[in-house]
């Protein structure tokens, strides 16, 4: 009777002592470095953040196919001279070599009118960031279109500076509440000339050359453009002026529509020397056909 009664009360201590054991054991196993208790499931403290989503767009339309006939036959008329076969094929343009279809595609045209040679480029580029964690295919995109916008050097509209010493005055700077001195009159005549004799009439004076002639068509100039696509700019460039030979102009202009940058090339060469392709029109035209382009993407 009495190995019953010791029996008994050995039983519920071994029970205590492995409750307590797997109790224990329970807390090393939420706790923190510090030995701070701290919940089993830590999933949304240790989560890291979600990829972006992919770029707008997965492909690239052709190139060659992206601007409509009526469009190129303004930007490229052709001379009489050609053939019906000879037209199609001016028309249809030269692809550029690609070694992804998706990723970088373009065309070429070329036309000789009575004026001149007429050249024609657009280019398609999607912009894809292998590491979406950090930038979306959106943000790569504005970082390879500021890029470009840096390189082009463009004069940005902004505040006039100031250069150094008072404005309106002398460079030494004028007493302050002192008027600044008036400029020197245009039509002032310059100081006597010594060995000039009595009465001889000065020389005329530099400003009164003749002014630009009012048929001279404004010059537009480069800048960045608003209302194509998510952001956009224009770089028009003149070829320096020769003797003998025209001088040249390309307008080009980029733009970014989500992950995709497009560019735009239009270049008038004169064949008859002292020629300048006008700015307003070559303009006109390049950017007709961005639009154009922008609209597509967006159907």
């Amino acid at each position: 009777m009495e190995r019953k009664a010791v029996r008994r009360r050995v039983l519920p201590g071994i029970a205590m002592v492995t409750a307590l054991a797997a109790g224990v054991t329970g807390l090393a196993g939420c706790t923190d470095g510090n030995g701070i208790g701290i919940t089993s499931d830590q999933k949304g403290g240790g989560s890291t953040a979600a990829p972006a989503q992919p770029g707008k767009y997965r492909s690239l339309p052709q190139p060659c196919k992206a601007a409509d006939a009526k469009r190129l036959k303004a930007m490229l008329p052709a001379t009489d001279s050609l053939t019906t076969e000879q037209r199609e094929r001016l028309y249809a343009g030269t692809a550029d070599p690609s070694f992804d279809g998706d990723r970088h595609v373009g065309c070429r045209w070329s036309a000789q009118a009575p004026e001149g040679t007429l050249l024609l480029s657009v280019v398609f580029e999607r912009v894809v960031s292998y590491d979406r964690a950090a930038a979306s295919d959106d943000d790569k995109a504005h970082k390879v279109f500021v890029r470009r916008l840096t390189d082009a050097h463009l004069p940005f509209p902004g505040p006039v500076t100031t250069p150094s010493g008072s404005p309106g005055g002398s460079p030494g700077g004028t007493p302050s509440g002192s008027p600044a001195a008036p400029p020197a009159s245009p039509s002032a005549s310059p100081p006597a000339n010594p060995s000039a004799s009595p009465g001889t009439e000065a020389p005329a004076s530099p400003s009164a050359s003749a002014s630009p002639s009012p048929t001279t068509p404004p010059e537009l100039g480069s800048r960045v453009l608003e209302e194509l696509g998510n952001e956009a700019y224009l770089d028009d460039k003149l070829s320096a002026a020769g003797a003998s030979a025209a001088q040249s102009r390309t307008v080009r202009i980029v733009f970014r529509t989500s992950n995709v940058l497009v560019t735009v090339e239009y270049s008038v060469q004169p064949s008859a020397p002292g020629s300048i392709p006008s700015s307003a029109e070559t303009q006109d035209k390049a950017r007709q056909l961005a639009q154009a382009l922008a609209e597509r993407f967006n159907e």
